[in-house]
């Protein structure tokens, strides 16, 4: 009986082990869809002042340019009435005016080219920010189609699971299936563990060696005096195969001392 019920309770612990772990995978997918969101309105936030910046540029190129052209104009004017002029006196008062006017123009023609040159950088800066987006939203595109492939895959193993441990449940009495939901609503997941040469593998602490030899004797289920732990010991159940198996492999991978 004692066996049969360390069994059952084994079985309903890898079942929740299972279902915490996708319940933190149902939890923690979505952040990578809210991460790259993020980066995709950064960027835009990005595109967006740049924007502003050549909207700011291209008027003051358009400014620089009407002002020039009026000056130009003016300039133009000046020299068809220097022919006109009486006395030496308008001359020179005309000569001067012009001095200005080309001297104003020649600065309006450095500023343009300051313009223009802030304005190239500032579309090659655009052109590679679209480029940014335009990867980042083929990003999301294929995030998001993972992400619901994932859930859908994960949801339809929850309940399956949630089936499998209400079957568990059943084949575990209820007094000590009250203990192990106790445990398991006070304590992080797991709720019952292996003793392996009298330690605990929750807590990874001795427990007294005549707790051991009781739970040796496989009479009554026993709780880790240390972590609160249902326990049991290694001998009483055999291995899992899936674990063996994964053991085996991490240890031929493990590098030579």
């Amino acid at each position: 009986m004692y066996l049969k019920q360390i069994e059952q309770l084994v079985v309903l612990q890898k079942v929740d082990d299972e279902i915490v772990l996708l319940q933190e995978e149902l939890k923690k997918a979505p952040l990578r869809i809210t991460e790259l969101e993020k980066n995709r309105q950064e960027i835009e936030d990005n595109a967006a002042i740049i924007r502003d910046k050549l909207k700011y540029l291209t008027d003051q190129q358009k400014r620089l340019e009407g002002e020039i052209e009026t000056d130009t104009m003016r300039l133009k004017k000046s020299k068809s009435k220097m022919m006109q002029v009486g006395n030496s006196k308008e001359y020179h008062a005309m000569m001067r005016e012009m001095d200005n006017l080309e001297k104003q123009n020649r600065g309006r023609e450095e500023e343009k080219i300051t313009v223009a040159e802030e304005l190239a950088r500032q579309n090659l800066e655009l052109k590679s920010i679209d480029e940014q987006t335009t990867e980042l939203d083929a990003e999301l595109a294929v995030a998001r189609q993972s992400l619901d492939e994932r859930l859908a895959v994960a949801k339809a193993r929850l309940a399956e699971l949630d089936a499998r441990r209400a079957e568990a449940c059943t084949a575990v009495p209820k007094p000590i299936l009250q203990r192990y939901e106790f445990i398991r609503s006070r304590l992080k997941n797991p709720v019952i563990v292996h003793v392996e040469a009298g330690i605990c593998s929750g807590c990874h602490i001795s427990i007294p060696p005549q707790s051991f030899i009781e739970l040796q004797k496989g009479i009554q289920i026993l709780s880790c005096p240390n972590c609160q732990r249902l326990i049991y010991w290694r001998d009483h159940i055999a291995p899992d195969p899936e674990e063996v198996a994964a053991a085996e492999a991490a240890a031929a991978e493990a590098p030579e001392e």
